[in-house]
């Protein structure tokens, strides 16, 4: 039972989404670092585009923000703010400039009442128990057969349970994306309609927003394998005398 737990047949699984999330992160990682030496034409930090953009949409009440961590940079929809980290802050490169209009992209997205960034802002407090119940379950029925407690179809019965705390976290990542890819359109607009990024500038800041959303495709794979496996664990103990 230990053993399957922890080294079952479908850990094999695991492994693609694991080499997709290596491969996205050191893809991100060194898109950015590229461009985060090449500077930007208008002389612009990404604060300043932010603000820019913001502005533009009749967001001038809406905080610009410098927030601690590298990559940290995100909206904050309860607050409505943008949180930039000092480095896109204060930068005045391409992939400052993205990045901080990425995120003026989440604002933009909230003003018009976007359907998928209203559904992901619902599904945050429900997907964050969802995620920890589903691995409390995991592991208090697991610890529980283990002393028989219950019998492996019992288990298999919580698994079950697993598996549907798990889907809304799958379902979750998977409404990731349409918001992601959106914020990048919308950033990417507004930056040429406003004459924030000149000519070539245009494909390193597509790159670097390419880079970035590669890592959510990468976690919504990730959690797709992570669901089959716990599916297929669970017909397993279902199946079992």
């Amino acid at each position: 039972m230990i053993a399957y737990f922890f080294f079952g047949p479908y850990d094999w699984l695991m492994i693609p989404g694991l080499l997709l999330g290596m491969y996205a992160q050191f893809k991100l990682m060194s898109t950015y670092g590229h461009y985060s030496r090449v500077s930007v034409s208008t002389g612009l930090s990404g604060a300043e585009a932010a603000r820019e953009i913001l502005d533009n949409a009749g967001l001038h009440n809406m905080p610009v923000q410098e927030v601690h961590g590298r990559l940290s940079d995100h909206y904050d929809p309860i607050k409505k703010r943008l949180c930039l980290s000092s480095e896109n802050f204060h930068g005045r490169s391409i992939a400052a400039v993205g990045v901080a209009a990425h995120e003026a992209g989440h604002a933009l997205q909230h003003k018009a009442a976007y359907a998928p960034l209203k559904m992901r802002m619902t599904l945050v407090p429900i997907t964050g128990f969802a995620s920890s119940a589903c691995w409390l379950i995991l592991l208090g029925g697991f610890f529980l057969s283990m002393m028989r407690v219950i019998t492996p179809p019992v288990y298999g019965k919580f698994l079950g349970v697993a598996v549907g705390l798990f889907s809304l976290v799958t379902f979750f990542q998977l409404i990731t994306l349409p918001v992601e890819f959106d914020a990048s359109r919308r950033a990417r607009e507004r930056l040429l309609a406003l004459g924030l990024i000149r000519g070539g500038e245009t494909a390193g800041v597509g790159r670097v927003l390419n880079a970035a959303a590669m890592t959510y495709v990468a976690a919504l794979v990730a959690s797709a394998l992570e669901l089959l496996k716990l599916i297929l664990m669970a017909r397993h103990f279902n199946n079992r005398s």
